[in-house]
């Protein structure tokens, strides 16, 4: 296993909320379509529901996008700055249908303290484990939502969010079937 379970769930929500506002799009709205990702998400805690958490978290989400792209040291930056903001102190926690896991926060922290820790925490392990390369921009020309390749053979490419692979290679085959 490359990360642990908790890991891997909160860099996955990490990329999903980075990817709310792919390609030029907003998915993150209203402070309704907020509340549905946080479902969506599994996202334990207290929220406000307001226009100013949702402000706070699209603010997060824009941290979070520079992250994914940055050098090792900046991200390292970066990512302390996020810890520190929200006073994190990491404990072991189990609630709902998770087992032992890391929280860093108290459940009635602001929200985008409490998702920008979860998502520093993540992050920490990429970095120590030296697998940042695992942290990509699709590769398709025309999208700019980013991937997490949890695959063995690090060969993950496209994105989750549209059709990018399907139409990449039918672009591929095509051009193959056309110089034949």
């Amino acid at each position: 296993m490359l990360f642990a379970p908790d890991t891997v769930v909160a860099l996955r929500a990490v990329v999903n909320l980075i990817n709310t506002a792919a390609n030029g799009g907003e998915e993150l709205a209203t402070p309704e379509d907020l509340d549905a990702f946080l479902d969506a998400e599994e996202f334990s805690g207290v929220r406000a529901g307001t226009e100013r958490e949702l402000e706070s978290i699209k603010r997060l989400r824009k941290e979070l996008t520079a992250l994914w792209t940055a050098d090792e040291d900046t991200a390292v930056q970066a990512i302390n700055q996020l810890l520190v903001k929200a006073k994190a102190l990491p404990q072991l926690v189990k609630h709902d249908h998770w087992d032992w896991h890391l929280h860093a926060t108290t459940p009635d922290a602001p929200l985008a303290d409490r998702m920008g820790t979860e998502a520093a925490m993540a992050l920490v392990d990429v970095i120590r484990s030296k697998e940042g390369e695992r942290m990509r921009v699709c590769a398709a020309e025309d999208c700019d939502a980013v991937v997490l390749d949890l695959s063995r053979n690090r060969s993950k490419l496209y994105c989750d969010t549209g059709n990018c692979a399907n139409r990449a290679h039918v672009a591929a085959y095509r051009a193959r079937r056309a110089s034949a």
